[in-house]
């Protein structure tokens, strides 16, 4: 799409807020209860065709030392059902059952998404006598202990996909786990929270995409929601695009309005996706057992310097890109570990 276009779709969006209690209710659907606990390219931006289904908008980076999680935590991803797939990228059921006295520290770097979460006996603080919770961007490592038995439904919804489908401001959430009730319609809020431990992930997937499908004609069309999919698509089919500078060329668009887009719809700057993205690659690599120098690696991955890429590498991950390296190394040598809460 030309120039001219993006700009267009970009001047013909709207922003304003709607009230999630004026989209319509659903009808009861049936329970989903149970009871037992189972254990480099230059051009323009391709923008979301109406009607096509949105390509890629997540990976499967972020999770800190990511082999110990299969030895603590079942996690189970599911699609959702295509009338969503403009708004969600897939649902999570995470469930664990740790003896007594284990505890174990979780640690991920999370993506540019919000979650819809049930969550029984997963002791987060944030979660009150209402399990039924949304959690914005966090922008900050996610830390959190896991012990005893837990389960987690989920719902990820693609970067600004919350905000594009309930109206709701995604800076209003960045950092922060709320109760959902007020924020998303009643009857979503009520199929999930219907949801009971050891509910199989797909039923679990089908009782909330049939409630949150009839918000769907509600939410309407939204230019500027299509302008960041197409960015985010971009940003994740070339690793090149490192900087902003690089993104406000490719889509045309000037910087501050590319700041608000971001900052309306995922709750974080743009700058702060692409760093993101740029250090789930460089976990993702190490992980994976990079052999080359870590000066090679922040170099390849857009740093200028290695002293740069380890202080910023520090700052959120917690150690030093080499003691990550040896941790991780300690952690498959042994028959205990971290696992990892946050199912993105």
């Amino acid at each position: 799409m030309a120039t001219q276009a993006v700009r267009t779709l970009w001047a013909g969006s709207g922003l304003a807020q709607r009230d999630p209690g004026h989209l319509p209710a659903t009808p009861r659907r049936g329970s989903c209860r149970r009871s037992s606990l189972g254990s480099a390219h230059a051009g323009p931006v391709p923008l979301p065709q109406p009607g096509a289904p949105p390509g890629p908008t997540s990976t499967e980076g972020g999770i800190l030392r990511p082999e110990q999680l299969a030895r603590h935590v079942a996690l189970t991803r599911t699609p959702c059902d295509t009338t969503l797939a403009r708004y969600v990228e897939h649902h999570w059921t995470l469930a664990w059952d740790l003896p007594d006295g284990v505890h174990h520290r979780s640690e991920t770097l999370p993506h540019p998404a919000c979650h819809l979460t049930v969550e029984h006996g997963a002791g987060r603080p944030e979660v009150g006598a209402d399990p039924v919770v949304l959690t914005g961007v966090v922008t900050r490592r996610f830390e959190v202990d896991v012990r005893g038995r837990a389960w987690v439904h989920g719902v990820k919804f693609r970067p600004g996909g919350l905000a594009a489908l309930t109206g709701l401001d995604a800076r209003t959430l960045a950092d922060r786990t709320v109760p959902a009730a007020g924020l998303v319609p009643p009857d979503v809020v009520s199929a999930v929270r219907e949801l009971a431990p050891g509910t199989p992930t797909d039923l679990a997937s089908a009782c909330v995409d049939a409630a949150l499908a009839p918000h769907v004609d509600a939410a309407g069309d939204d230019p500027a929601y299509d302008l960041l999919l197409g960015l985010v698509a971009d940003v994740l089919g070339d690793r090149s695009v490192l900087r902003i500078d690089d993104l406000e060329r490719r889509a045309g668009v000037p910087r501050r309005r590319l700041e608000r887009l971001f900052s309306r719809y995922v709750g974080a700057s743009p700058k702060w996706v692409l760093a993101r993205y740029r250090m789930h690659d460089v976990v993702a690599a190490l992980d994976a057992g990079h052999d080359g120098s870590l000066a090679d690696l922040a170099a390849e991955h857009g740093w200028y310097d290695q002293a740069h890429f380890t202080r910023d590498f520090t700052a959120l991950v917690g150690v030093p890109p080499g003691a990550y390296v040896r941790r991780g190394a300690a952690g498959r040598s042994r028959a205990d570990g971290s696992a990892v809460f946050h199912g993105d």
